[in-house]
């Protein structure tokens, strides 16, 4: 079997009302999503989606006329241009949706096949009002959903604490809470300061008062004695947007992370996302990726923790009516969901499971 072509698909989908990520100044008036589609001589085609793949057409070559199957050796060659161009980890997930449907077997199986399900935290992305955050937070939870993740805005630290702080009064304690400062990677043209140990200790501090799981990226991701600092304070979780497994396995020996949460379509890749995450958890650390793309991304990342065995819960980008499954993953068939009981079934169809719509594809294509 030889890769004959890879096509790439790049659609926009209007957002109306329009999503304030809280990480972004800009609010999002429309989503962008890159569908990239491996074709092989024997008719077995793969889809991936996550990174924008800007700039990926010169490097086709690099692939076509090869086995798609010799995963190891593709994902090297996509190593090689990251460091020149974009990271098109989008290109590996494809690869590995091509060797579930050749081998019969959902990705997850083929990376390890440790557990078939695991329980999802609903992600918030939107700074809101202390009672906008409490109310929404109660929705997620009669949807079933039994942990959530709260940003914690740093030029706006008063306000979005006092929504967590609603929020764990109006869940109670049932509902595993974690926080997110975003510090450890920023916005193209955030020049905004960081904040440093000193400011972020006292929030440290009434997070573990309020028995919040974990916090993460709560400093830029270069101040790893700061993060080993805080550990003593309250579990620390990052590297979702690490460039390198390098840097990842620098965080782990210098004993700085609690959590790792490498993005296996924008950060490593799934294949180095494994290894990560295996050697995560021999370390007794916990491993759950970052999965903040698109319904295919998002099960690119199920796949890889599913194969591991990673947890406790897996990342579920979920912010209604800013942000539902339905936006998210509007070129799929169906959105990716949780069930009754709040957790992410891995699709048991072979590859990643997921089915793609064409007419969303070609109505949303620009």
């Amino acid at each position: 079997m030889k890769i004959t072509a890879i096509r790439l698909t790049r659609m926009r989908l209007p957002l109306d009302p329009p999503f304030y990520a809280a990480w972004d100044p800009q609010p999002r008036r429309h989503f962008d999503a890159t569908l990239v589609r491996v074709e092989t001589d024997e008719g077995v085609a793969g889809y991936g989606s996550g990174d924008t793949m800007d700039g990926f057409e010169p490097f086709e070559p690099l692939f076509t006329g090869r086995d798609p199957l010799r995963i190891a050796e593709h994902v090297k060659t996509i190593e090689t241009i990251g460091f020149h161009a974009g990271r098109y980890w989008p290109v590996e997930a494809a690869l590995w949706d091509i060797a579930g449907q050749v081998t019969g077997q959902p990705a997850s199986v083929l990376l390890g096949g440790a557990v078939r399900r695991l329980p999802a935290y609903a992600s918030f992305g939107e700074a809101r009002s202390p009672q906008a955050r409490a109310e929404a937070a109660l929705a997620a939870k009669a949807a079933g959903f039994r942990a959530m993740k709260i940003r914690i805005s740093r030029t706006n630290l008063a306000a979005t604490l006092e929504a967590l702080r609603a929020v764990r009064v109006a869940t109670g304690d049932g509902i595993a809470l974690m926080a997110d400062l975003n510090q450890w990677w920023r916005m193209a043209g955030d020049t905004s300061p960081a904040l440093d140990l000193a400011q972020v200790r006292p929030i440290a501090a009434e997070l573990a008062e309020l028995g919040v799981l974990w916090l993460e990226e709560p400093l830029p991701g270069g101040d790893l004695d700061g993060m080993r600092a805080l550990r003593a304070q309250i579990r620390v979780a990052g590297g979702e947007m690490a460039r390198t497994p390098a840097e990842l396995l620098g965080a782990l020996d210098a004993g700085a992370l609690d959590v790792v949460q490498p993005d296996a379509v924008l950060s490593v890749g799934m294949l180095r996302a494994r290894t990560i995450g295996e050697l995560a958890l021999l370390r007794h650390r916990w491993f759950t990726p970052h999965t903040w793309t698109n319904g295919l991304g998002l099960l690119a990342n199920l796949h890889v923790v599913a194969g591991v065995g990673g947890g406790p819960y897996v990342e579920f980008p979920y912010d209604p009516p800013g942000w539902t499954p339905e936006r998210r993953d509007f070129f799929l068939t169906e959105p990716v969901r949780i069930d009754a009981e709040g957790y992410l079934n891995v699709p048991a169809a072979p590859g990643l499971g997921a089915q793609i719509d064409p007419g969303a594809v070609a109505r949303y294509a620009r």
